[in-house]
């Protein structure tokens, strides 16, 4: 006979993987990072981490290509650093020592919720979570309940709240500019 655990054992239980212990453990930057930017899944930011590396060995190879390729190299530059740039993964297409210290977190930067807290849709990323889960937001004209859409530059205008959200009825009441036509629909 086993007795029953008592309710701190089973929270303490509850946080202790036995299967992947070893997993489990995991890295401290890795979590912080996964609590601050409210990754719901440790393999989004697993593949984030490497993207991330693929792309610094990316950057190093093209670097260290000799000068009979200078021209091969600076096109392929150029197209990296364009891509993301386009991505909005690195601020700038003017070198590759950007590229080479290219993190996970910039991935993670890039993610819907954090944009709509950054465009201040959001107070926060819990908040932002919620809203894009709920199916608040569209990004143009498709609806996302996936938190971990990837916006691209280019599309980054195009975030709005749903048209038969309840949020963007409370904004416009907020801001005076609700539309009579639009209490009908």
């Amino acid at each position: 006979m086993v007795r029953k655990l008592k309710y701190h054992e089973q929270k303490l239980l509850r946080q202790l993987d036995l299967v992947n212990w070893e997993a489990s453990a995991g890295n401290l930057a890795e979590v912080r990072a996964l609590r601050r930017y409210r990754v719901g899944r440790r393999e989004d930011y697993v593949q984030y981490k490497a993207l991330a590396r693929a792309v610094r060995a990316l950057a190093r190879r093209l670097r260290d290509l000799g000068p009979a390729s200078a021209a091969f190299r600076a096109r392929c530059a150029a197209a990296l650093l364009e891509k993301l740039y386009g991505l909005g993964l690195v601020n700038s297409r003017q070198s590759l020592a950007v590229c080479e210290s290219l993190s996970a977190a910039a991935f993670c930067r890039r993610r819907l919720p954090c944009l709509l807290v950054k465009l201040r849709m959001a107070q926060n990323l819990r908040h932002a979570v919620t809203f894009v889960e709920q199916g608040h937001v569209r990004v143009g004209p498709e609806v996302v309940t996936d938190p971990a859409l990837l916006v691209p530059r280019a599309v980054e205008d195009f975030i709005t709240w749903v048209d038969a959200s309840r949020l963007r009825q409370k904004v416009l009441d907020y801001n005076q500019e609700r539309d009579d036509f639009d209490l009908a629909a």
